[in-house]
């Protein structure tokens, strides 16, 4: 008898003993997803609820673990131990009001989105999505003022592209820690020669990252496909209708405040679950505007309204925003807490970025805002291979 011990943190190594062994390759894949440990956290349960949960733990067999408090419980153990409680035919009946939620919970972590639509075409998410950062700001926190034309900011954006850049982000407006708002005509001027040049080059496909309805409009109408709003379609309220009629790709950032006050709300009991309820109910709100679903990205927004030990701490449970069940994207380039951990200034982070980003893979991620593309496409290339072996 010989007694091995499988790699646990993904499904892969399960799927990869299945299908040497002979099965398919979904049925593989289904079954390796469906006996990896899972921990869901669940609130605002009524006392009803809570003794259910318990009683279904202990009916189980040791299945399932759960941990209650007052309005709230941990369940833990395997996926398809888990999952009988999102069946109607199969949880308790005090239990109906779960079964809906967790059903798309496992839904997302058994079949994640593999492609992203955005205006006039489809992304594959098969392999690592880079977006090349292109600021023509006077004042981003790391690259303000490096591209003072917009020849040059033209030619930097071809340069990300042949460096495996496969989105192009433009923004007109700063968004570092304590930085003014500016005004629309004025971003408009940074940002629409850029990207009418840029189509016009046939280079893309086009982001703006903009909060400003009007903006993305005039971006739009140049090139873009694609709108980046830090606020969470929180600052224009006319943003949504914008993005929904131009059936454009939406990434949707978590941010508390503006700019110039989220250093102040960086408050949080735990830091992931809390991003992803809020992020969440974002992503809600845009399908209700009409933003089709697909259209979605979600990005945990690194650095905005988080001290460096929340940055940290949410890129390592970083699964529990993958786990909402849209595309994650990260930003995590040149930023503070990287520096923090590892005491080099910002024009000297691009290494950590991508390590960043490779561990951002891992966890689920699959888009990455960087200012280094060709570094960034290196780890990310060695990340994906091993979850993607060919």
């Amino acid at each position: 008898m010989n007694v091995t011990a499988l790699d646990a943190h993904t499904p892969e190594a399960v799927r990869a003993a299945l299908a040497a062994r002979g099965w398919e390759a979904q049925p593989a894949w289904f079954a390796a997803v469906g006996i990896q440990q899972l921990v869901v956290l669940i609130e605002d349960i009524t006392e009803a609820e809570r003794e259910a949960l318990v009683h279904w733990s202990a009916k189980s067999g040791g299945g399932a673990d759960v941990l209650t408090g007052t309005g709230w419980a941990l369940v833990a153990g395997a996926a398809s131990r888990i999952a009988p409680l999102a069946r109607y035919d199969r949880a308790p009946a005090e239990l109906a009001r779960l079964a809906p939620a967790l059903g798309r919970l496992l839904a997302a972590r058994a079949e994640p989105p593999r492609s992203w639509a955005i205006r006039g075409a489809e992304l594959s998410l098969e392999r690592p999505m880079i977006i090349g950062i292109v600021n023509v700001t006077p004042d981003s926190f790391s690259d303000g003022g490096h591209l003072p034309s917009v020849e040059a900011a033209i030619e930097h954006g071809a340069r990300l592209a042949a460096d495996g850049a496969r989105l192009l982000d433009i923004g007109g407006e700063s968004t570092r820690p304590g930085a003014a708002a500016v005004p629309v005509k004025e971003e408009i001027a940074r940002v629409v020669p850029v990207i009418a040049g840029l189509a016009k080059r046939g280079l893309g496909p086009i982001s703006v990252d903009t909060r400003k309805a009007e903006v993305a409009r005039a971006a739009l109408d140049a090139g873009a496909a694609v709108i980046n709003d830090v606020s969470g379609l929180r600052f224009d309220a006319g943003l949504a209708a914008v993005a929904g009629d131009a059936q454009a790709g939406v990434i949707l950032m978590h941010m508390r405040g503006t700019p110039d006050t989220m250093d102040d709300l960086a408050k949080y009991g735990h830091v992931a679950a809390e991003v992803a309820a809020e992020l969440g109910g974002m992503a809600e709100r845009a399908e209700r505007a009409g933003i089709a679903r697909e259209r979605i990205v979600v990005d945990p927004g690194f650095g905005f309204a988080k001290t460096a030990t929340q940055n940290l701490r949410l890129l390592d449970e970083l699964a529990t925003i993958v786990a909402l069940g849209y595309p994650v994207a990260v930003g995590v380039s040149r930023k503070r807490f990287l520096g923090a951990a590892t005491g080099r200034p910002v024009e000297d982070r691009d290494r950590a970025t991508a390590v960043g980003c490779a561990l951002a893979w891992e966890r689920g991620a699959r888009l990455f805002r960087v200012h280094d593309v060709a570094l960034t496409r290196e780890a990310l290339a060695l990340a994906s291979a091993t979850t993607n072996p060919t």
